[in-house]
């Protein structure tokens, strides 16, 4: 839905590969809608059917070579807790870059780890 309504990228031309092989931007959209669940159903019955969907999706056949099912938003959660203990990782050039503006501005209270 998020891709017809602002008529942006879907299945191959997430890619970002033309027909012609070559790489090209593509315009990634998002959609979000909220619900009043409980105009729907009770909460309480709600989430033990999505607990219930999500613990049998986990459940089925795995892919040749994959080590788990992943349910939306685990991925996401585990990243975040790893980036909470470890921090964000920052790559040399941003390294480089951070450095460089603490120089120029002689921002000398800034100490980085991994100088």
């Amino acid at each position: 839905m998020s891709a017809a309504f602002q008529q942006g990228a879907f299945l191959k031309t997430l890619l970002g590969i033309g027909e012609d092989g070559k790489p090209r931007p593509y315009a990634l959209g998002h959609f979000f809608i909220a619900y009043n669940i409980e105009s729907f159903t009770e909460l309480p019955k709600f989430k033990k059917t999505v607990g219930d969907i999500c613990r049998q999706l986990r459940a089925s056949k795995k892919a040749p070579g994959a080590k788990r099912i992943y349910t939306p938003w685990e991925k996401e959660y585990d990243v975040s807790v790893e980036r909470k203990d470890k921090g964000v990782p920052v790559d040399d050039v941003l390294q480089k870059q951070l450095v460089e503006l603490r120089d120029r501005y002689n921002l000398k209270q800034y100490k980085f780890e991994f100088e």
